[in-house]
């Protein structure tokens, strides 16, 4: 058996340049029973994460040919040339690329089709026709959140029975509750839709409430880039640094890196004013024992449930007040804290093994 994965080309597999996508792909990867099964197919980067298991493709010389094309075209041509008669294709977020794949191998093997967006968003999957199609076409259709998959089923009179929710995994490495700082996180995207400017104009407001803490935003405007672009970050995190010395930025900065700072937290605030479609800041900062405040958009609240301040049409009057109540209230902080670390359940482990069964039951459904 063989599985053949498929990322997008704007995803960067590099173990320094790893976004949402990518980092779930690893985190499934690595608690999967299949890993010697496994090919990872993306564009050619410096330093893959896994080097023994992902094939690195350059762009097209041809100018005009779609470069999410370039990558199924060059991962067919490894299919075609591989004698494993049982495989199975799974394409992460590129709806678009289902036909053409299909066309081409579609009598012979399994596909599986991830979305980690909203559906009603993405080429190939917009309208309610071709995502009938992709139900005709693909043996299993996986979706982040309970969000994202009643994205993809609106306008279906009947609920097809090959549409399942897999929720992302994150792996906790650290067995022991951290020991936390002062310490106020954000970690994300410097754009408009995530809130960013939310979060700052709040600490601009309530820093001088607090001068034993620290505010902190991690990110950059585009995924894995190290110098800010838009207009937008450059004005918003000027703005910040202007505030203080209590207040840092770090740019972009590895995984790895991410999770230390997670670790020291006291709260990590994810403002989002767009719908997340899962919301992965959200459960690293609860495998952290962070306390969360966040927004009721998209998945989130599926992720956060009980075990986080929920904001309702968010705005800085609101996320002050949130803020106040953990900063002035040690215990009610301690108490969202424990709430993250107790009932995180957002697990690699748990979404891997779930990943594993349904790709041994599609295989066995399709070679019947």
């Amino acid at each position: 058996m063989k599985i053949n994965i498929l990322i997008p080309h704007k995803e960067k597999f590099d173990i320094e340049k790893l976004s949402s996508v990518s980092i779930t792909i690893i985190n499934n990867f690595n608690f999967s029973k299949f890993q010697e099964n496994i090919k990872i197919f993306g564009k050619k980067v410096e330093n893959p994460a896994k080097p023994g298991n992902f094939i690195g493709i350059k762009n097209s010389f041809n100018i005009f040919k779609s470069k999410n094309t370039n990558l199924a075209e060059k991962m067919l041509h490894h299919i075609k040339n591989d004698n494993e008669k049982k495989q199975l294709v799974e394409i992460h977020n590129r709806p678009i690329l289902l036909g053409y794949i299909f066309k081409k191998i579609g009598a012979k093997f399994p596909i599986i089709i991830f979305f980690h967006n909203n559906p009603l968003d993405m080429r190939g999957s917009k309208t309610l026709q071709e995502r009938k199609k992709i139900v005709q076409k693909a043996s299993v259709i996986l979706c982040v959140s309970k969000f994202i998959k009643n994205k993809f089923l609106l306008g279906f009179d009947y609920e097809p029975k090959n549409v399942h929710v897999l929720y992302n995994g994150v792996d906790r490495t650290i067995k022991k509750f951290p020991k936390k700082i002062n310490e106020v996180l954000y970690v994300g995207r410097i754009v408009q839709e995530k809130g960013v400017h939310i979060f700052i104009n709040c600490v601009e407001k309530l820093i001088g409430t607090f001068p034993s803490w620290k505010f902190c935003i991690v990110g950059s405007s585009h995924l894995g880039e190290y110098k800010e672009k838009s207009d937008f970050s450059k004005f918003y995190i000027k703005k910040f640094l202007q505030i203080g010395k209590q207040a840092y930025f770090t740019g972009y900065i590895s995984h790895e890196e991410v999770q230390n700072k997670m670790r020291e937290a006291a709260i990590v605030v994810v403002p989002s004013i767009w719908e997340e479609p899962f919301g992965l800041v959200v459960a690293e900062a609860m495998s952290n024992g962070a306390a969360v405040i966040t927004t009721n958009m998209g998945g989130i609240p599926e992720i956060v449930g009980e075990n986080g301040v929920l904001i309702k049409n968010i705005n800085e009057d609101k996320l002050r007040n949130a803020l106040y109540s953990l900063m002035l209230d040690k215990k009610n902080l301690e108490n969202f804290q424990e709430l993250s670390w107790r009932n995180f359940n957002q697990t690699a482990l748990k979404s891997s093994r779930k990943l594993d069964l349904i790709r041994i039951e599609t295989l066995k459904d399709f070679y019947l």
